[in-house]
């Protein structure tokens, strides 16, 4: 029988592009993949996307983290990609999660980012 995971987060968009205006290369670098700051840097307002993306990932870090199935995960190894309807896809570059499907909702206004996950075991 299958299990679910849940996880959800919510970021300020301010709080994230200072962030970048102050560590730019050593945060982006650390926290997305090459083709997730390509998307986010061809968007008119890149640290919205930023923000979305890293309240993607800690949305499916907390969903997995509380599943037992990993303790710790990177980042970058959380992939948020954009489908052709542009909808986020999740890939997850962990080999103790070949078998997982996790889904992800990210939402945004000018000034929040939030998202939620769901994790299938």
């Amino acid at each position: 029988m299958a299990e679910y995971f849940i996880g959800t987060d919510i970021v300020s968009v301010v709080r994230i592009e200072k962030i970048i205006q102050k560590h730019p290369q050593r945060f982006i670098e650390r926290i997305y993949t090459p083709i997730e700051i390509k998307y986010c840097d061809s968007k008119a307002a890149p640290p919205i996307h930023f923000a979305g993306r890293f309240a993607a990932k800690e949305a499916i870090k907390k969903s997995l983290l509380s599943s037992g199935i990993v303790s710790n995960i990177d980042f970058a190894a959380i992939e948020i990609i954009s489908s052709e309807s542009g909808a986020p896809e999740v890939k997850l570059n962990h080999p103790q999660l070949d078998q997982i499907t996790c889904m992800v909702s990210i939402s945004h206004t000018n000034d929040t980012a939030i998202a939620f996950a769901l994790v299938r075991v």
